[in-house]
């Protein structure tokens, strides 16, 4: 990805911004290391709340008291708000010396000059990339360089009502489903539910639009062998059509059938109510499900519809965003903490979240989890998206626009994606 213009006039602007703050004395902004006895401070900008803003407060706070040379100072600002502040912050020179980005939004933060490049303070700071899963890995790789240090990844998967399914006579006694892995096999699996379960009971807890049921497409499209729907210089559309429409058709069909309750209100309520069979959707609901009282769950990867496994997802990651002197010492300290939060993702994968680094799988305290270890090895299978600045307006204003029709039965899987492609080719020439 080539950098635009836009980079050298935020290069200028944190030049002259410098200048003037060396001439007026002034402060340097969340930037300023803020200390006269040697440590390195670090400013820290985060956008997790909840369970995951926890998690993150307890390796920020363990980092800091077994690192006394350095210290992380943790801002915790609103998700929707997180984004529009940090490009904000960083082009009026007082952004953070650490960030986070999800994998997706990483191309535009790049695009804009918003995050560096990594490789120069990594290798100062001793981190060897080859400890990181390769597929998350390559998701934040852009041009041979590393412009971000990913966490983990959040996928979509599938979590099953052990109940439920034992009471339609399809739970093993491993606890798992059983389940042919096929696309005809998962018809019949819910087939079974449908016919044996209470009238009342939902088979397959589903969104009726937008991101869960254009992420169970993405995923069968995916398995399918589709390729991205961008091409590989970022400039046509792409879309595998034929793949695309039985993957849409496939979809389709579990709605019109009833496997799918339609005009759903809240089918995340309707799964941890007991009254839904399974769901397919993050792995970031594994907590709730958990702090659920009297909801007896399983969680694994989606099935294995077509002929490869792969399953959409995006993942968290540190960045270094540009500062106005980008201090070495600095830079390598964030290195240093970013390495070690990989390295610690037994603490973070308490939120469900799958650790960025195979090694962190094998920690008896990772083990000791329940759930996680049925579904870590989809970090592998993840199938992310080119590095494009247009794939969030593909998706809002392309897919979920077509996709959603095909889902209400108001548009052939063939229209969708004959509409989809010129959509995309009408975003990627704007």
């Amino acid at each position: 990805m080539k950098k635009k213009i836009g980079r050298l006039a935020l290069i200028l602007l944190l030049s002259f911004s410098t200048v003037l703050s060396a001439c007026s004395g002034g402060s340097n902004g969340a930037g300023d290391s803020g200390s006269g006895d040697g440590k390195v401070t670090l400013s820290f900008w985060t956008l997790f709340d909840g369970g995951d803003g926890a998690n993150m407060q307890t390796l920020v706070d363990e980092f800091n008291k077994t690192h006394p040379d350095i210290e992380v100072k943790n801002t915790k600002l609103a998700w929707g708000e997180y984004y529009t502040k940090l490009v904000t912050a960083v082009g009026n020179g007082n952004g953070p010396d650490i960030g986070i980005s999800h994998s997706s939004r990483l191309p535009d933060l790049i695009d804009q000059g918003v995050v560096t490049e990594l490789d120069t303070p990594a290798t100062d700071a001793g981190v060897d990339w080859n400890t990181y899963n390769q597929n998350l890995l390559d998701a934040v790789t852009v041009e041979g360089q590393h412009y971000a240090v990913p966490i983990d990844t959040h996928p979509f998967i599938m979590f099953y009502n052990k109940k439920l399914l034992k009471d339609a006579g399809l739970l093993g006694e491993d606890g798992k489903p059983i389940l042919e892995q096929s696309a005809d096999g998962f018809v019949s699996f819910l087939q079974t539910l449908k016919e044996k379960l209470p009238a009342k009971t939902t088979p397959f807890a589903l969104s009726n639009n937008n991101d869960d049921p254009y992420r169970l497409w993405w995923s069968l499209y995916s398995q399918l062998g589709g390729n991205d729907v961008v091409s590989d210089d970022l400039k046509s559309a792409a879309i595998d059509k034929e793949k695309g429409i039985k993957a849409a058709d496939y979809i389709q069909k579990l709605y019109t059938e009833g496997y799918i309750k339609k005009n759903d209100p809240d089918f995340y309520k309707n799964f941890q109510s007991g009254t839904a069979a399974i769901i397919m959707t993050g792995v970031w609901t594994t907590g709730t499900w958990e702090s659920t009282k009297g909801l007896e769950f399983g969680a694994m990867p989606i099935p294995k519809f077509y002929d490869q496994e792969a399953t959409w997802g995006d993942s968290h990651t540190i960045v270094l965003p540009l500062t106005k002197d980008e201090d070495p010492a600095k830079r390598k300290a964030a290195m240093i903490f970013a390495d070690w939060v990989a390295d610690n993702g037994q603490v973070w994968a308490k939120a469900g979240h799958i650790p960025s680094k195979p090694s962190v799988l094998e920690k008896q305290e990772f083990k000791d989890l329940p759930y996680r270890s049925d579904y870590s090895e989809v970090a592998s299978v993840v199938k992310f998206s080119k590095h494009s600045t247009k794939n969030a307006q593909i998706r809002d204003e392309a897919a979920f626009k077509f996709l959603n029709e095909v889902w209400m039965n108001k548009m052939t899987p063939a229209d969708a994606m004959n509409n989809m492609e010129t959509a995309i080719q009408k975003i990627l020439s704007e």
